[in-house]
């Protein structure tokens, strides 16, 4: 089952960071980025934490569960949904531990060789 956008939508009124909070559509589920730090997955329906000291340390006894097969476990926030103040509270914190992404590498531009005449 993938997850609806109906979701993400809530799950970003509850966060409440206006444009700092983006997500992208992968395979049928939602990644999610604060400053463009990936944070947490929406799967299934369920919002998926980046593990990080700030889930143990903001909310040690969310359960815990693969976001999709193969993967490892992390904190499945769904009952912090109903408190915007402590889900903004972990999210920002995530944000905060986690590393800048990467820059993409652009590929270098093939020229086309001239015609010859």
């Amino acid at each position: 089952m993938s997850t609806d956008r109906d979701f993400i939508d809530y799950v970003a009124e509850q966060i409440g960071l206006g444009s700092r909070l983006s997500h992208r559509k992968m395979f049928g589920e939602y990644a999610l980025y604060v400053d463009g730090k990936v944070v947490a997955f929406a799967c299934d329906n369920s919002l998926f934490v980046k593990p990080s000291a700030a889930a143990t340390g903001l909310a040690p006894p969310l359960p815990q569960r693969p976001p999709y097969p193969g993967a490892k476990d992390y904190p499945v926030a769904d009952e912090l949904l109903d408190d915007s103040e402590a889900l903004r509270r972990l999210i920002l914190q995530t944000a905060e531990l986690m590393p800048l992404p990467k820059p993409r590498k652009v590929a270098a531009r093939r020229t086309p060789r001239s015609a010859k005449p």
